[in-house]
C-alpha cells in the first residue's frame, strides 16, 4: 500500500508543541520537590546541552518565558490547578492533606500554592530558565557554582584583556585565508605563499565592547573571553512552601527590569 503524507499547517504544529510543553511543565510541578530559577551568562546551546546530560535525573526548561509563565499561571484567573485561590494565604506551607504526589513533598492536585503563581512566574525575565529537581539546595548550588566553561566572545561582549599581534608569518592560516584576514582589518600580505602580518596590530583593549570584526579575529587566533556560567537565583521548596532568593548579590527588583528572552525553548 502506498504511503500518503499528511500536510499539517505550521500554526497547528506550533500549537501542538505549545500544548506539549505546557503539559510537561505542569507534570514537573507535580513531580519534583524543588523549582530553581537560573540565569545564564554568555548563553551557548552546546554548553546548556552538556548540563542537561549531567542532570538527566532532573528537568530543565530554558527560553520561551511567556510559555513557562502560562504553564505556572500568572494570576488567579489562569492558575494551573483548580481552587488555587484557596492557597492565597498559605504561602508558607502546604497542607499534608493535599499532598499525594509521585514524590513525597512535591506539590500535587489542588496543592500548588499561589506563591508559585506569583513568585516564580514574575521572575521569568531575561535569559532565565527553570530547573525541576529532587536534589537539595546545597547540591544544586554547589554543582552550579563550580561549573564554568570558557568560549569565544561575540560582538557586544567586553574584552577581558588587551590583545596585540606581533608582525611576522602566520603559518597557522592557509594562503587562501589572507584576503579574509585583510578584510577584517589586519595588515597582511602573502610572502612566498605564507600569510604574513606586516606590522604590529592591536586587536582590542581590555574593556572594549567588541565589534563583529574584533570577535572574529579573536576567535581565529584562539582567544576565549566569554565565560559561560549558570547562576541559581531563586528556589521554590514544595515541602515548606517557601520561595527564596539564592543569589545574595541580586537585588529583588533586578529581574523586573530585564528584557525577556525568546531565543530557545528546550525541555
Amino acid at each position: 500500500m502506498e504511503d500518503h503524507k499528511v500536510w499539517v499547517p505550521a500554526h497547528l504544529l506550533e500549537w501542538v508543541t505549545l500544548v506539549s510543553l505546557l503539559s510537561m511543565l505542569r507534570k514537573c510541578v507535580d513531580t519534583y520537590k524543588y523549582i530553581f530559577i537560573f540565569s545564564v551568562a554568555n548563553m551557548r546551546n552546546n554548553k546548556l546541552k552538556d548540563i542537561r546530560n549531567a542532570w538527566k535525573h532532573s528537568r530543565m526548561f530554558f527560553g520561551k518565558n511567556k510559555v513557562m509563565m502560562v504553564a505556572l499561571g500568572r494570576s488567579p484567573s489562569d492558575e494551573y490547578k483548580d481552587n488555587l485561590h484557596q492557597g492565597l494565604y498559605q504561602s508558607e506551607k502546604v497542607s499534608d492533606d493535599n499532598r499525594a504526589s509521585p514524590v513525597p513533598g512535591a506539590l500535587s492536585e489542588g496543592a500548588v500554592v499561589l506563591t508559585v503563581v506569583f513568585q516564580v512566574s514574575k521572575k521569568l525575565r531575561g535569559e532565565v530558565g527553570l530547573l525541576f529537581t529532587n536534589r537539595t539546595k546545597e547540591e544544586v548550588n554547589g554543582w552550579f557554582t563550580k561549573y564554568t566553561e570558557m568560549d569565544f566572545a561575540r560582538a557586544g561582549n567586553k574584552a577581558t584583556l588587551t590583545v596585540s599581534l606581533d608582525p611576522g608569518p602566520l603559518k597557522q592560516f592557509p594562503h587562501s585565508m589572507e584576503p579574509q584576514l585583510r578584510q577584517l582589518g589586519l595588515p597582511t600580505a602573502l610572502k612566498k605563499g605564507v600569510v604574513t602580518l606586516l606590522s604590529d596590530y592591536e586587536v582590542c583593549k581590555e574593556g572594549d565592547v567588541l565589534t563583529p570584526e574584533q570577535a572574529r579575529v579573536l576567535k581565529l587566533f584562539g582567544y576565549e573571553m566569554a565565560e559561560f556560567k549558570v547562576t541559581i537565583k531563586y528556589m521554590w521548596d514544595a515541602e515548606s512552601g517557601r520561595f527564596q532568593q539564592m543569589d545574595s548579590e541580586l537585588p529583588e527588583s533586578a529581574s523586573a527590569s530585564e528584557g525577556e528572552s525568546e531565543e530557545e525553548d528546550d525541555s
